[in-house]
């Protein structure tokens, strides 16, 4: 997979923070060579996040994020003040933009207590030295303990870009080493996909899950084969394939469950990126709790991309539909998509998440968080399907831990 096909939920997200004017976009634009946002000396320019995809080294694949001031003032403001603390549950590392000639401020402040709450590694940065020239500069890039992570640049003149660039990669960040299938199968091994091209079917393309799924198996030595769920039967009939894993779609859960022999190991791409995004064990445990819904209940459907709905829907009609027959209840349905989750789990009795393929691990097990902290039970979609279709023992033995 080529850099610039590195999707963002798979890039290091590095967020950029700071009050207004402190020349956090001017920093952004130096750091990624580009004109990037949008520069004014009026503070508040930046009032959406702006974000750009690069490749940082030693870090790799990053995802850079411009974000409005944190001091924002007024109504429209606080809403800017929103976003950026919607940025900072994804961001893997911040990076704190100081004016050098104030100094910290209130906000600042704020952010460094947030950094630490949230276990955000995070550097500061102390931009416009330029304007300081001749004066003693409190940050220079230094080794010792109580600077390290600290330094003092000019966006303006690019002094110490690349001092910063290095500071950066050098935080400890932890990345994702799991593998969403490679792990569970084994050289010369045939995995069939079940692919239902309908028209929630993307034009043209597969969905993200499914090319991961195809490269991750290729990256293993192992074959995929790629049927729709009307030719699956065929192949396992009438061709020498003997696949050791079938991944479905899992709208076609059921269907695929009654096709494929039980002695051939069977789960969904729902499920793979469940336990790839680090949930598996938490949404397995959750999804238990549909069977004490009760009238009345409310429950949150949420999605982690936007896309055009369909008439027959998974995640706004087919899921309901399934659940309100399972349960016999009465339940109520609300829905959520994109980069917006929600203020107030706790008025959820249950929540159901897609699979998260366009969000990163951070912003994933941060909606996890803030589920438990509230006692909602939060699972997803593959899962609760499963569940509710009688199939979630099958869909787990190849993990060996259900």
């Amino acid at each position: 997979m080529g850099l610039n096909s590195v999707p963002n939920s798979e890039r290091i997200h590095i967020g950029f923070f700071g009050k207004r004017n402190s020349g956090k976009s001017s920093l952004v634009n130096a750091v990624t060579n580009q004109k990037l946002s949008v520069v004014s000396d009026v503070a508040g320019t930046t009032t959406d996040s702006v974000k750009k995809a690069m490749e940082l080294l030693p870090i790799g694949p990053v995802l850079i994020i411009d974000t409005p001031g944190f001091d924002d003032e007024g109504s429209l403001g606080a809403l800017r003040v929103d976003v950026t603390k919607r940025i900072l549950d994804t961001v893997d590392i911040a990076v704190l933009v100081v004016d050098i000639t104030c100094g910290k401020c209130e906000a600042d402040d704020e952010l460094i207590k947030i950094f630490t709450d949230k276990s955000i590694p995070y550097v500061i940065v102390y931009n416009k030295a330029d304007l300081i020239a001749g004066k003693d500069v409190p940050y220079k890039p230094v080794t010792e303990e109580r600077h390290k992570n600290k330094i003092a640049v000019s966006a303006l003149l690019g002094t110490n870009i690349y001092e910063l660039k290095e500071l950066i990669g050098s935080l400890n960040t932890e990345k994702n080493t799991r593998r969403l299938v490679a792990d569970i199968i084994n050289p010369g091994e045939y995995v069939i996909l079940v692919i239902p091209i309908d028209a929630a079917a993307p034009k043209g393309r597969l969905i993200l899950p499914q090319q991961q799924a195809i490269r991750d198996i290729l990256d293993a030595g192992a074959y995929a084969v790629s049927v729709k769920d009307d030719g699956l039967l065929d192949v396992l009939q009438n061709t020498d394939i003997k696949p050791a894993l079938v991944i479905t779609d899992s709208q076609v859960f059921e269907k695929v469950n009654m096709i494929v022999p039980k002695e051939i190991k069977l789960t969904s791409f729902s499920i793979l990126m469940a336990r790839y995004k680090g949930f598996l064990d938490i949404a397995a445990k959750s999804v238990k709790a549909i069977d004490k819904l009760q009238d009345g209940d409310k429950i949150l459907i949420a999605e982690g991309c936007t896309h055009h709905r369909q008439c027959d829907d998974i995640g706004t009609v087919k899921i309901p539909k399934w659940l309100n027959e399972y349960t016999g209840r009465r339940l109520s349905y609300e829905y959520t998509s994109g980069g917006s989750f929600c203020d107030a789990p706790g008025k959820y009795s249950l929540i159901i998440h897609c699979g998260g393929c366009m969000l990163n691990e951070r912003e994933i097990m941060n909606r996890m968080k803030a589920a438990y902290k509230q006692g909602v039970p939060i699972t997803n979609y593959g899962i609760a399907i499963a569940y509710i279709k009688g199939i979630l023992e099958r869909s787990m033995e190849c993990f060996k831990m259900f």
